[in-house]
């Protein structure tokens, strides 16, 4: 049987679902049980986090990016070796993409209905009392909606305060459990950067970070009553493979600037039979050279560019893959490193792989961000012309120069045209665009 499940949802984003996700998973670890966890939407930093908290890896479900059997084998994994599945929504409850009428929106909203998980709504209770039972009537009874099976107020700072909104939302939603409030995290609060937060593996406190968050929801919350609200998926399917395998033995880029691969891609590749060996570019490691394939996930080479571009192992490991015939291929951060080179913030430009003619800039950073419906214009690592697939763009780099036949024609998610981005040279691909799925 599947391991019962809950959402943890907020009216918006900033309201510190993350931080009450974190302080759960650790302190439901901490009782003994085994948690799993997932994240709503494209994430690669969130899911890092919840991965250090449960100690087990922290899966990606996107109802826009995902087909149906993807997300539905993806779900039914989660529950089969653990105790309790918590889910973290993304944004508001509601929000998701701008889409045509009838189209799913990947809302955190969306996967509750799809799942059947309760919704835990997590509420910024700053500056408010009464008006905080307003806000929970209303996400509670806005339909079609998945109906609110909890509620937590977050950052409450006086007992006072705590009473009255308590009091306020039971006369209001006398249905919604109520599971407690939590003071502000003082000390506790994790710092960002341009993508999201500074990521888990950077944080040497972590570990202390996590128990000290867990032990204040733990004092704050009733943890008996939030295992008591979970409830089993509906969703059972087999485990999915959401991208074809790049080949046979996969040479795959991981360490702090190549950070950003999904583990169901992975994971899925697993399944189909491949081998996938780890390298990281930031040690100058080589790509084995029995690879037939290497895989660039995004990352943060920005950060790490005069470093990257002195890694001559590196570099020269994966032209030669590139030269015996490897396929090769690169998302966002490592589409950046198989183009011919960086500009830095401060205008210095860092040589790089030189695979594809990608000149990109950070200068003067710009913001692109939205999902993409991609599909191939020529044969290569990915498949045949017009293979298509689903994947989100979030990047700062600024384009200088793209020479070269084009990877993909893609759209947004309304169906609204894009062009063409992403760049292709034989058996070397890569784009700006993370892909989640076939579509």
């Amino acid at each position: 049987m599947t391991a019962p499940g809950l959402i943890v949802a907020a009216p918006s984003s900033g309201s510190g679902k993350t931080s009450v996700t974190l302080g759960l998973l650790r302190a439901l670890r901490r009782r003994g049980l085994r948690v799993a966890s997932a994240k709503v939407g494209p994430d690669f930093i969130d899911p890092a986090f919840h991965a250090a908290a449960s100690g087990r890896p922290c899966l990606s479900l996107d109802g826009w990016a995902m087909r149906p059997a993807t997300l539905a084998g993806l779900v039914a994994g989660l529950g089969a070796d653990a105790d309790l599945v918590i889910c973290e929504g993304v944004m508001g409850l509601f929000d998701g993409a701008l889409v045509a009428p009838g189209q799913p929106d990947g809302s955190t909203a969306a996967l509750a209905l799809a799942t059947g998980w309760p919704v835990l709504l997590v509420i910024d209770g700053r500056g408010m009392i009464a008006s905080a039972a307003a806000v929970l009537a209303g996400f509670d009874r806005l339909r079609p909606g998945p109906g609110i099976a909890g509620v937590v107020f977050n950052r409450v700072r006086s007992p006072r305060a705590a009473a009255a909104i308590a009091a306020a939302s039971r006369a209001a939603c006398p249905e919604v459990v109520q599971l407690g409030t939590v003071p502000p995290l003082s000390g506790l609060e994790l710092d960002s950067r341009h993508l999201g937060l500074v990521q888990a593996a950077e944080h040497a406190d972590l570990e202390a970070r996590l128990d000290a968050t867990a032990e204040r929801l733990a004092e704050a919350l009733d943890l008996d009553a939030l295992i008591a609200l979970a409830r089993p998926s509906c969703l059972t399917a087999p485990p999915p493979c959401p991208l074809p395998p790049l080949g046979q033995r996969i040479a795959y880029a991981s360490d702090l600037a190549c950070a950003f691969a999904y583990p169901a891609t992975l994971a899925g590749w697993r399944a189909a039979g491949a081998e996938l060996l780890p390298f990281s570019p930031l040690a100058d490691q080589s790509p084995d050279p029995s690879a037939d394939a290497v895989y660039l996930p995004g990352g943060y080479p920005e950060l790490h560019p005069a470093r990257l571009a002195a890694n001559h192992v590196f570099l020269s490991g994966v032209r030669a893959a590139a030269a015996r015939g490897a396929a090769v291929f690169g998302e966002c951060g490592g589409y950046i490193l198989l183009g011919r080179g960086l500009e830095d913030q401060d205008g210095t430009r860092h040589a790089f792989l030189g695979l594809l003619g990608l000149e990109t800039s950070f200068a003067r950073p710009r913001l692109h961000l939205g999902y993409r419906q991609a599909a191939t214009r020529t044969a290569g690592p990915l498949g045949p012309a017009g293979a298509a697939f689903r994947g989100h763009e979030f990047h700062y780099a600024r384009i200088l120069s793209e020479q070269g036949p084009p990877l993909f024609t893609i759209q947004g998610a309304d169906g609204g045209d894009l062009g063409t981005c992403g760049l292709t040279d034989g058996r070397v691909a890569g784009s700006f665009v993370h892909l989640i799925d076939q579509a």
